[in-house]
């Protein structure tokens, strides 16, 4: 029997966009940089990447981080279900 019986889509989703967003602000940070300098420091366009995904995942991906709090909630009360009746 498998630790999870139903698929966790919502944390691959989750994960997926935050991923994406990171991925995508890092782009644009370098890209950025790289007009404006000539030398591009790569530790810190992934600091300030890192910051800017995070912030916007905030405000963006508001409704997929509450759907994966909604399942990993569900998966808690099941789980305690199953204690109750051992």
């Amino acid at each position: 029997m498998s630790a999870y019986p139903e698929p966790v889509k919502e944390f691959w989703v989750y994960t997926g966009l935050r991923l994406s967003l990171f991925a995508a602000s890092l782009g644009v940070v370098f890209g950025i940089w790289a007009l404006v300098a000539d030398s591009v420091p790569l530790l810190w366009v992934i600091v300030i990447a890192f910051l800017v995904s995070g912030v916007a995942s905030y405000f963006l991906l508001n409704a997929q981080r509450d759907a994966f709090a909604r399942r990993v909630e569900s998966r808690v009360e099941h789980m305690k279900s199953k204690e109750d009746i051992d």
